[in-house]
């Protein structure tokens, strides 16, 4: 017959693997927001528009036809709005 204290070790273990694989991926997260606040800095220092840098990487994640189609009713707005 099985102790059913072994089921809790056994999930104890599996919960405390689980909380440090958490705890370890949260310190990559943080590192890795650290490089690309170091990145764009070096950017920044260089003279390209950070902003901008963001704009762009955003676009890239996107469909070419949802950025057409935004685009199109973005001039569609500012036709009428008078700012051409």
């Amino acid at each position: 017959m099985s102790d059913p204290t072994d089921a809790y070790n056994v999930t104890a273990d599996e919960l405390r693997q689980f909380i440090e694989r958490a705890e370890q991926l949260a310190a990559e997260k943080k590192d890795i927001a650290e490089q690309e606040k170091e990145l764009f800095a070096e950017a920044k220092g260089r003279g390209y528009d950070t902003k901008v840098m963001r704009k762009v990487i955003a676009l890239r994640k996107r469909k070419p036809d949802e950025i057409a189609e935004e685009e199109a009713v973005l001039e569609m707005y500012k036709q009428a709005l008078g700012m051409q």
